[in-house]
């Protein structure tokens, strides 16, 4: 199996976050790898990233 990279950049993203994350897991691949780039948000961007991972 090949180790898929998703590279997501984000910018004040929080509200969106937990949905993106949802839709990632429902691909269902096993060897996934994703790379967040947090472009300097205001919000709680960078907590709601932690929690997830």
């Amino acid at each position: 199996m090949y180790l898929v990279t998703i590279i997501t950049p984000i910018y004040n993203g929080e509200k969106y976050l937990m949905r993106y994350s949802e839709q990632v897991n429902a691909i269902g691949y096993k060897n996934l790898q994703i790379i967040v780039v947090n472009d300097g948000s205001k919000d709680k961007t960078s907590e709601i990233v932690k929690k997830i991972c």
